[in-house]
């Protein structure tokens, strides 16, 4: 399929579409005594998320994986879609300094997992099952996510990439990937769509493909196809990777809003104040 129109689909998506495919059903979660709630969202709390997404796997139940971070939090708040989404995903991962920053205040010692290198861990995983274990990349401005691609493709050249398509289609060609992905099956689907549409994208087609994991993997194809670069180690380690990336696009700043808010409300919970919470 070509990607010769710049215009993004798939942002007029709502619950009922959702709702009507029949995969948000409570099953198969992640135990009860592994969430914990962030404003009122849940996060999974466990010390594996790759090693349980392929357990989970093998055993052919598919996943969604949300990956959580402050902003994303701030969005859920106005937009009851996406907080729904987020309750109901199979796997939630502290994804943000600011998760963790909450998750220390309520005396929760958890090691951030940014969603970047739990596709990567993934990916690595996959790459020894070969053409039992195929991968979709679907996202990013064209020839994005076929960079991507092929990053991993030398990186691992074993991994079987089912295919990949850029996140800019007409309905015609949108509909064209949705029978892609319906007749290869592939078993990991890693979409580059940006938050909320990736998590909306998928929930509403999830069940074409009902055994894979599903992820958002926001701006990591720019990442791999060598547009953009992730903050140094040292930044990474000590939860500055926003920092980084607002001093690349300071354009940002509008969305980096969020932060502060969202920290605000931490500490307000940390010292029994006033709150509100994501309904």
């Amino acid at each position: 399929m070509p990607c010769n129109y710049m215009v993004r689909v798939s942002e007029n998506i709502n619950m009922l579409d959702i709702e009507q495919c029949g995969v948000l059903e409570p099953s198969g979660y992640v135990k009860e005594n592994e969430n914990f709630l962030v404003l009122g969202l849940p996060v999974h709390l466990l010390d594996d998320y790759c090693g349980w997404l392929m357990s989970r796997q093998r055993r052919k139940l598919g996943a969604q994986v949300v990956t959580l971070n402050s902003e994303m939090v701030m969005q859920a708040d106005v937009n009851p879609d996406l907080a729904k989404i987020i309750r109901r995903a199979e796997l939630v991962i502290p994804d943000g300094s600011g998760i963790i920053f909450y998750l220390w205040l309520q005396g929760k010692n958890q090691l951030r997992c940014p969603g970047i290198e739990l596709a990567e861990s993934l990916l690595q995983k996959v790459d020894l099952l070969g053409e039992s274990f195929p991968v979709f990349f679907y996202g990013g401005k064209p020839g994005i996510a076929n960079k991507a691609a092929a990053f991993w493709q030398k990186k691992l050249p074993s991994l079987a990439i089912a295919g990949n398509e850029c996140g800019y289609l007409t309905s015609n060609q949108e509909e064209e990937l949705l029978n892609t992905l319906k007749k290869l099956q592939p078993q990991l689907i890693l979409v580059g769509l940006g938050v909320p549409r990736q998590e909306l994208w998928i929930a509403k087609h999830r069940h074409l493909c009902p055994h894979a994991i599903w992820m958002g993997v926001g701006g990591s194809f720019d990442i791999w196809a060598g547009v953009k670069s992730r903050a140094p180690l040292w930044m990474r380690e000590n939860n500055l990777e926003w920092l980084y990336r607002f001093s690349k696009e300071p354009q940002r700043w509008q969305r980096m809003l969020a932060l502060p808010r969202f920290a605000l409300r931490a500490l307000a919970v940390k010292f029994g104040l006033p709150v509100k919470v994501v309904k």
